[in-house]
């Protein structure tokens, strides 16, 4: 469970004023001492997250957060980093403070989170903190609102209320696959993964490990091989693999090598499926080609990492396309991480990476953000499929019909 990637984990954010005992609920929830604790309003000054398990629901993001009612300049950039949280958050917890009189227990920021968990569609608890010293019309509100009562400091409620975060991140959870859906038990599979200056030492990148996790859960075979040895393999192989997933960045070696009748995708593409935005990400990557001069595209990885001198987010795209339309003079910007523009007006286009660590959730926001503002959403592996004139021949595994005719 530890090694789950945190994109595959339910993200639990707990939220609310200052002082309403967030963090004390979490060391309460997780039964660890993972956020800090004090009496002083505003002790959280950036979110906190710690991936761990939590019975009985298994593995998760838990999410501490500043005071959504911090003040001042350096409150409202907190009160911001608190927002941004909740474009990944999968279940939110709305914190109260049961010291505080009934008329003020929800104030305008109890209520201006709600309406965000609403405009979101995030399921959501709300929660009475410190039951144990509220007045009896305080505890009275509650079970009449369906406030959920629970005191982190003597452990009331405590256990129901994470059976009650379990029952609604089952219905969350999403029943997606990589690749299990698509072929069966006993297929063989062929992973073309390059190791070069960019492969991390001594393992696989994460997309490389969940796939072949997923191929193992179907009860098929993988076989992994370098770009190079890949024609020599297929010739030892008595009989063709049923298919072949490669790296992105080697996809027109792989095509060339990989005869028309196996079917071939790469792990990037397959992502963009699981993520839930491959369809849209195919229609998109047609803006490609009409590009003009000077325009403006953002290229976006979900981690970060140290970039070498042939990084396929900052060199090698831009290169590509920069060849595909035979002009040098296109602006590209670059973020990574959590380093997500709100204002994407200025771009034409936006490629980005495969997203293994970033949840749906936060993909979703992403994708959805850039649809508000009319950009076009595509991803790394349809791109270099398009410009190289192979991304039908790269989906024909899935059973949508894309309305390309690469």
């Amino acid at each position: 469970m530890r090694e789950t990637p945190s994109g595959n984990r339910i993200h639990i954010a707990f939220l609310g004023r200052r002082n309403t005992g967030k963090s004390s609920l979490v060391n309460a929830v997780t039964g660890q001492n993972l956020a800090l604790v004090s009496d002083i309003k505003g002790t959280t000054t950036d979110p906190v997250y710690k991936a761990m398990e939590l019975l009985p629901l298994g593995p998760v993001v838990i999410i501490d957060t500043p005071g959504f009612d911090d003040e001042g300049e350096l409150g409202e950039k907190r009160v911001n980093r608190a927002k941004q949280v909740l474009n990944k958050t999968d279940i939110a917890l709305l914190v109260l403070d049961g010291e505080l009189p009934p008329d003020n227990i929800i104030s305008d920021a109890e209520a201006e989170l709600m309406g965000i968990f609403a405009s979101k569609n995030i399921p959501y608890i709300i929660v009475l903190n410190k039951s144990d010293l509220c007045t009896t019309d305080s505890f009275a509100m509650a079970s009449d609102s369906e406030i959920f009562p629970v005191s982190a400091k003597t452990g009331f409620n405590i256990n129901l209320l994470k059976e009650k975060i379990a029952s609604l991140a089952l219905e969350e959870k999403s029943e997606k696959k990589l690749i299990s859906d698509l072929i069966r038990p006993l297929d063989l599979v062929v992973l073309v993964i390059p190791i070069d200056k960019a492969a991390p030492k001594g393992r696989l990148i994460l997309a490389q490990q969940q796939v072949i996790r997923d191929i193992l859960e179907a009860g098929a075979a993988a076989i992994t091989v370098k770009d190079k040895e890949l024609g020599e393999l297929l010739q030892k192989l008595e009989e063709k693999p049923d298919l072949v997933i490669t790296d992105s960045q080697v996809f027109a070696e792989v095509s060339s090598i990989v005869p028309k009748d196996i079917p071939l995708t790469s792990f990037s593409i397959l992502f963009a499926r699981f993520k839930g935005f491959l369809e849209t990400s195919i229609a998109a990557v047609k803006v490609l080609d009409n590009l003009k001069e000077n325009d403006k595209i953002l290229i976006c990885e979900g981690c970060t990492h140290h970039r070498l001198c042939d990084d396929i987010g900052t060199v090698k795209i831009p290169r590509l396309i920069k060849k595909h339309l035979c002009t040098e003079n296109l602006q590209f910007s670059f973020c990574s991480g959590g380093d997500y523009p709100q204002d994407l007006s200025i771009y034409k286009l936006i490629i980005h990476c495969g997203a293994c660590m970033l949840n749906e959730r936060e993909m979703f926001y992403r994708r959805n953000l850039a649809e508000e503002q009319s950009i076009a959403f595509t991803n790394y592996g349809i791109t270099i499929a398009h410009i190289q004139g192979i991304l039908k021949r790269s989906i024909e595994i899935f059973e949508f019909e894309a309305g390309n005719d690469q």
